[in-house]
């Protein structure tokens, strides 16, 4: 992208632009889904692309999280057991994942839905079981690809303010991309993507012009 970035622990970043324009290919790099041509890009000050595919498994497993539009459960599971799979994956014990994917949950407000499958939930419960899942490794990073915009706006507004108190709770970074401006100018930097570069950009909500067609 021809440009050196830094973000810092504990920011919140928001990446705006039009479709195509590379935005899902940023954080597909930046979690270690795919590898860049040049460049470097280091989590936590370590390179996440280098090594085989096993050793960036590994590291996407203990420093990134991830959430998307759409919740990618395992409909043949729980909430729970769902939340459970990355600390499986891990190698942890049934006893060990249960009592972390149980903390998570609670956190999202679904202490009640532990043992319902995804079909059994509404659309912002499904929503929360997959950020629950994202942060049961304690990440240090977490990448949303727009997380709200599957939802209704009363249902993505609440899920962004949980969102953004699990953030400064857990001190962690955000990068998020998104077409909703509102939600944008809630976050510490913003930027436009064009043609897959980056751009910083003072967002505000009555300036829809920003984004390009």
């Amino acid at each position: 992208m021809g440009s050196t970035w830094r973000w810092l622990r504990g920011e919140f970043i928001s990446i705006l632009g039009a479709s195509g324009t590379g935005k899902s290919t940023l954080l597909h790099l930046l979690g270690g889904l795919d590898r860049p041509d040049s460049g470097l890009i280091l989590v936590d000050g370590h390179p996440i692309q280098e090594g085989s595919e096993e050793e960036i498994a590994i590291r996407r497993n203990r420093w990134i999280g991830f959430v998307f539009q759409f919740h990618h459960l395992l409909p043949e599971f729980t909430a729970l057991e769902n939340v459970m799979i990355p600390l499986k994956i891990r190698g942890m014990t049934d006893r060990e994942s249960r009592a972390v994917a149980e903390e998570r949950l609670d956190e999202v407000g679904l202490s009640q839905r532990l043992h319902h499958l995804p079909t059994q939930l509404s659309g912002g419960e499904r929503q929360r079981v997959a950020i629950a899942r994202a942060l049961v490794t304690s990440p240090v990073l977490l990448l949303m690809d727009e997380p709200t915009g599957n939802l209704d706006p009363r249902t993505g507004d609440g899920l962004f303010d949980l969102l953004v108190a699990l953030q400064k709770k857990k001190k962690l970074t955000v990068v998020m991309v998104t077409h909703n401006l509102e939600l944008a100018s809630r976050t510490d930097r913003r930027y436009l993507m064009r043609d897959g570069k980056l751009t910083p950009l003072e967002v505000a909500t009555h300036q829809p012009a920003l984004l390009p067609a």
